[in-house]
């Protein structure tokens, strides 16, 4: 494995990854939360407020759709030109949409151009969160030393609860100093203007750091993929696949947790804004914790081990989150949350290097990018929208459950598959950098030979 650049420090290099990370999330995690709370009448007022809200999920949605089109994009662009420069990149695409979106006007200034400005700056957003996640999480597992990449992996993991913990902050401090008719009339906006401010800081963290040493390795050796997304479809379809359907599962229960369940809390069950903010941002620290705990854990026993006991416990917790949350009783929706974190945090973190190793240096960037994403399409893409649309169909949450329940079971099994064959404790760049071989271990070759962090 190519060692850091002289004076680089790995754990300046995942910090950066976390900031900057952090700071997309909580553009993208603003988004749900105003769609959860005031898109409905303020894009969508000709609608009845259950049919108003299912809209405004919508057009979360498409954010979605156009995370494997990012990804595809800077995966190609990461493995050619260099991680750094996208990173860069997909931040300023992100920030300029975000703040795009608290300028512009409603409904009832422009009528039904407000809609289709919103879902073309949502499409813009995930654009750059599609491309976010591949190289941040490349630059911490690839400057990373080689017995504790899962740790230095679950920095940009990390990010995804810090951007949710920041978002949730701001809301309630909105929310909380103004009236509902001041945060519903312009209130909303003051988190997505904000952003500005918080890419800046991104920005310059991320412009200070160094380039991937094994990027840095294969452009030396002259052995750059022309087209690395071509050569992961060809080469490495299965890998795409169940990385998808691993992931499928964790996001899923994530977007329930961190964008549905407000929704739901507020509008179906009577819950105040405040406490169902409060509990998710307590939710949120608790999956913030556990991700770095559950990455150094599987750097000492393995991938498998650490990722089938969190997929397991996630299908059962989903069992009985609703019946939690449906007391209405904050303390029980607080173990809900808690529960349903703690499990998210376990089968998050260490996804990061289980990504990367399924794929060698000079495609990994567009193999665990193309991956990922469409496992969030599968996944937290139509999760919220579906939900809403089985809950107004049943009346009940009952058919949310066991949608929750089939999806963590499905993401189980991948998980189970991909973490049997792959090395996960066996980094893809001690190949050489000009080969396309991934980590895969033949069966044959399993029964020679143990793997122990494989197991």
């Amino acid at each position: 494995m190519t060692a850091p650049h002289p004076g680089v420090s790995p754990l300046k290099v995942a910090s950066a990854s976390f900031v900057g990370t952090a700071v997309e999330w909580y553009d993208y995690f603003i988004y749900g939360m105003a769609a959860a709370l005031v898109f409905g009448p303020q894009f969508f007022p000709d609608l009845s407020p259950a049919t108003g809200t299912l809209a405004a999920f919508a057009t979360y949605s498409v954010g979605f759709l156009a995370r494997p089109l990012g990804g595809v994009v800077m995966g190609h662009f990461g493995d050619r030109v260099g991680r750094k420069s996208m990173l860069v990149t997909s931040l300023v695409l992100m920030g300029t949409a975000t703040v795009g979106i608290g300028l512009l006007p409603t409904y009832d200034t422009v009528g039904v151009w407000a809609p289709v400005l919103l879902v073309t700056l949502r499409f813009v957003q995930g654009i750059g969160v599609g491309g976010e996640w591949g190289g941040a999480v490349l630059m911490a597992v690839e400057h990373a030393p080689k017995n504790k990449r899962g740790f230095y992996g679950s920095f940009p993991q990390m990010g995804v609860p810090g951007g949710l913990i920041l978002a949730n902050v701001v809301f309630l401090v909105v929310s909380n100093n103004l009236t509902d008719k001041a945060f519903e009339d312009w209130g909303w906006r003051v988190p997505f203007l904000a952003s500005g401010l918080l890419v800046v800081v991104g920005l310059v963290i991320r412009i200070s750091i160094t380039e991937s040493p094994e990027f840095a390795k294969v452009k030396d050796a002259g052995e750059v993929d022309r087209k690395p997304i071509v050569t992961v479809l060809r080469q490495h379809p299965v890998q795409v696949l169940l990385a998808a359907g691993s992931f499928m599962g964790n996001n899923t229960v994530g977007y329930i947790f961190m964008s549905y369940l407000l929704s739901y809390g507020t509008t179906e069950l009577g819950l105040s804004r405040t406490l169902m903010l409060t509990v998710t941002l307590v939710g949120a620290m608790a999956w913030l914790a556990i991700i770095p705990w559950a990455s150094a854990l599987s750097d000492r026993h393995g991938r498998r081990r650490v990722l089938l006991l969190g997929s397991g416990g996630l299908a059962v917790w989903t069992a009985v989150l609703f019946p939690l949350v449906d007391t209405a009783s904050p303390a029980l929706v607080l173990i809900g949350i808690l529960g349903t974190a703690v499990f998210l945090g376990i089968t998050y973190g260490p996804v990061a290097v289980l990504f990367s190793d399924l794929f060698s240096a000079k495609v990994r960037y567009s193999g665990a990018s193309l991956g990922y994403q469409i496992g969030s399409i599968l996944g937290g893409g139509v999760a919220p929208t579906l939900a809403t649309a089985l809950y107004a169909a049943s009346d009940s949450s009952a058919p949310v459950t066991a949608y929750l329940v089939v999806v963590s079971l499905v993401s189980l099994v991948c998980l189970a598959v991909v973490t049997r064959d792959v090395r996960t404790g066996v980094p893809a760049a001690d190949t050489p950098a000009g080969s396309d071989a991934g980590t895969h271990i033949p069966h044959s070759a399993e029964k020679t030979r143990t793997v122990p962090d494989a197991r």
